[in-house]
């Protein structure tokens, strides 16, 4: 049985280092020119670019999204509801967090969609599992190995570049998992990977120099699908993934992808400069790379963004609170950015969490792990407003305390495909599922 393996074990590897050290060079050289010579033939301009940005840990929908005119809310909610006069009013009825400032403003300047009530049937309160449904596509009862990004990569992608898909983060998430593995995942300072012989460590040493310039980002390396590093609720990556190549034909495509992919996507983010001020946060600083990508003419259709810490099971006030005011502020930050690099109209940001949290709140002041939740569509071509019903809260119509979901999440999937992305669905998602009016 063929073992997944990721570059750090790649480069670990005695066998590996010395039978691959006089073949990758080789093919290194040629390879990049040949990714830097598409990225400077075409900056994509005719090509939609999809960023997910992941809200891991699972994000109370109904503090974020506030229907603050239900009774049944308050009840249920005697010290975490927020007032009528508190929120930012979307409506008569609803309104979002106070910290979500940044998402008004692009609510009121039509760049925000807001679906109500995401979710699947039998829903899975496991933050692993449900995590890997929404990444999968997949049937709650069912489990998949490839992602619907990857299945995406291998029906839409054929022979495009390794940079296809970047995730910033430590590993590329299960999302991203395909037959023929078609993406790369930019690594945090805090996990370096380990590097061989001097040339190596002289690249890794200007990686550093200019990911600090560009704000945040000292190193950058790459972890293949195979990684299984481990996940925590602060970046929920998914499942661990399968290749179907031999090990060895694993590791050489791993070593010239990984090499290739760190020099072009470093060369290619100094092309351009972040037109708008970002804040001070971790995703900001995520969302300024992907900008950064974008603008220097990266061929990539697929960014991977992850968002963490919203497991809020005591004291939850607090801590929602700064995770919201980081994301809408990020957000904000990098559609202003976009806007202002002419790169607006070709994005279309979707963001999801694994689960909602229950309506009644607990004795720790915290949720716990609920079901159906909104979900946020953002960018220059969206329908904005919101999509849907608000789901209602009377005790009678909960799904054991949770949610109902109203909308199943792989109709929004369909659509980015089909109406974003313009490639076929159903062969990707394994069905036909209902398209959602959110964009323009």
């Amino acid at each position: 049985m063929n073992s997944p393996l990721n570059r750090r074990q790649f480069l670990g590897s005695a066998l590996m280092s010395g039978a691959l050290a006089r073949t990758v060079p080789h093919f290194l050289a040629s390879t990049v020119q040949q990714l830097e010579a598409r990225a400077q033939d075409s900056n994509g301009a005719d090509e939609r670019i999809l960023v997910v940005l992941q809200l891991a840990g699972g994000n109370d929908g109904l503090n974020t999204v506030v229907p603050f005119a239900d009774d049944y809310y308050h009840r249920a909610r005697p010290r975490l509801a927020l007032s009528p006069g508190e929120v930012l009013h979307l409506n008569d009825s609803l309104g979002l967090h106070p910290a979500l400032a940044g998402f008004k403003s692009m609510y009121d300047e039509g760049h925000l969609g807001v679906l109500q009530a995401v979710g699947y049937p039998n829903p899975n309160r496991s933050h692993f599992r449900s995590t890997d449904i929404w990444m999968t596509a997949s049937a709650s009862d069912r489990v998949e190995n490839r992602g619907w990004l990857g299945r995406y990569f291998d029906h839409a992608c054929s022979g495009a570049d390794p940079t296809v898909g970047i995730a910033v983060g430590r590993q590329a998430p299960l999302a991203f998992n395909a037959t023929h593995p078609k993406s790369v995942a930019i690594e945090t300072p805090e996990s370096l990977q380990y590097v061989e012989g001097e040339m190596e460590r002289t690249e890794a040493m200007g990686s550093e120099k200019f990911y600090r310039q560009l704000g945040g980002h000292p190193e950058i390396g790459m972890q293949e699908q195979g990684a299984t590093s481990g996940s925590s609720i602060g970046s929920l990556a998914g499942g661990s993934p399968t290749h179907p190549d031999s090990p060895l034909e694993f590791l050489e495509r791993t070593a010239v992808d990984a090499r290739s992919s760190a020099d072009v996507i470093r060369r290619v983010a100094s092309k351009a400069r972040n037109q708008s001020p970002y804040p001070s946060s971790r995703l900001a600083t995520d969302l300024k790379l992907v900008a950064r990508l974008i603008a220097g003419g990266l061929r990539t259709r697929v960014f991977y963004v992850s968002h963490g810490g919203f497991d809020t099971h005591s004291h939850q006030m607090p801590t929602h609170q700064k995770l919201l005011g980081e994301l809408g502020d990020a957000t904000r930050a990098f559609l202003a950015d976009l806007k202002a690099l002419g790169q607006l109209d070709r994005v279309l940001l979707m963001t999801f969490s694994e689960f909602g949290r229950r309506v009644q709140e607990n004795a720790n002041e915290g949720t716990d792990h609920g079901a159906a939740a909104p979900l946020f569509i953002a960018g220059g071509r969206v329908r904005p407003g919101i999509h849907g019903v608000a789901p209602s809260l009377a005790p009678e119509n909960l799904q054991n305390g949770d949610i109902r979901f109203s909308t199943d999440f792989r109709s929004v999937y369909s659509t980015i495909l089909e109406g974003w992305l313009k490639t076929p669905a159903a062969p990707i998602l394994g069905g036909n599922f209902e398209r959602v009016d959110f964009l323009a």
